[in-house]
């Protein structure tokens, strides 16, 4: 066999750039390779999008066994293309419905196994077996649209007008009218401040949109504290009980000990008032006690005996006057 050092450079090299180039391919086409990616593609035609977007889940009785490929506008329809990843069995006459996966709107696409047989790759589901669902975030952007559109005064005079043209109808019909006219005036009269809340309301729907992943792990972590919380429940009681106890002994020491705790506090502020009285001779006390412990310290610091000695003793002759003691 020809050593590898020996072959044409040329041709190893474009034989090394074509398997890089077919590597690079499978490597972006995985999800497409058998073992891999694999799967079957799925179509579903539904009224409106309802919030589904490429990327969410698809699932058949609560468990995942794909995802949403694509969301397409086809005609006066929306064509949504899915791909099922794991080996499912949904028979021909399978509905598809897009649910509500979190609070802050995040959606999934459901499908609901129904017919015989197998519905085939590529099969569509029609709108007829479709559902999407009601936004309610949509809904309330569609309000705050539709009353900045209407002009509250006209409504007003309106509503006054019915009510005075309807005076001689009986009385609680009346009684009715006018509370709605009163109704209708106090509503002209908030109109900016409803149309200010109804921005709000957009607003704090899109910043919870926003949050969503946030407020989801807020959650799962309250629930862990939860959960742990519930765990030391037996240890939190015994502790409660074993802090009530004590108390309870405490008290029963106090109450038992009062007769002999009375006059030792009476003793004792008769202590401390003469300590009171006589504050200046302790401070000057200790003031002259101080360079007594230097001297006594330096008599006993140089070792296992005192250090001191006595002056003229015994008396030292005085050789000046004749050899007397002085």
């Amino acid at each position: 066999m020809k050593p590898f050092r020996e072959r044409n450079p040329v041709t190893i090299g474009a034989i090394s750039l074509v398997v890089l180039a077919a590597m690079l391919f499978g490597a972006f086409r995985a999800q497409d390779l058998p073992l891999i990616g694999g799967g079957e593609t799925y179509y579903a035609r539904f009224a409106e999008s309802g919030g589904l977007e490429a990327g969410d889940e698809v699932r058949i009785a609560g468990v995942r066994v794909g995802e949403v490929e694509s969301v397409q506008l086809d005609g006066d329809s929306v064509r949504v293309a899915f791909l099922v990843e794991e080996p499912s069995e949904f028979g021909t006459e399978t509905r598809a419905a897009i649910k509500v996966k979190t609070l802050m709107g995040q959606m999934f696409l459901a499908l609901e196994p129904a017919g015989s047989g197998q519905l085939e790759a590529g099969g569509e589901i029609p709108a007829e077996r479709t559902t999407s669902p009601y936004d309610v975030v949509q809904a309330f952007e569609g309000l705050g649209e539709t009353s900045a559109q209407i002009d509250t005064d006209q409504l007003a005079d309106s509503l006054t007008t019915l009510a005075d043209l309807t005076r001689n109808t009986p009385e609680e019909f009346r009684d009715a009218l006018q509370g709605v006219s009163a109704l209708s005036e106090t509503i002209a009269s908030r109109d900016e401040e409803i149309n200010s809340l109804l921005g709000n309301l957009k607003r704090v729907s899109s910043v919870l949109d926003e949050r969503d992943e946030d407020l989801v792990a807020l959650m799962r972590d309250a629930d862990v504290l939860f959960g742990a919380l519930v765990q030391r429940r037996e240890a939190v009681h015994n502790l409660l009980v074993s802090t009530r106890s004590l108390s309870r002994e405490l008290t029963g020491l106090v109450r038992d000990s009062r007769a002999d705790l009375k006059p030792a506090l009476e003793h004792f502020d008769n202590v401390l008032a003469v300590l009171n009285k006589n504050e200046d001779n302790i401070d000057n006390s200790l003031r002259l006690m101080a360079p007594f412990y230097r001297v006594f310290t330096n008599t006993l610091g140089s070792g296992p005996w005192f250090d001191t000695y006595i002056q003229n003793l015994p008396p030292v002759p005085n050789l000046a006057n004749g050899g007397g003691l002085g």
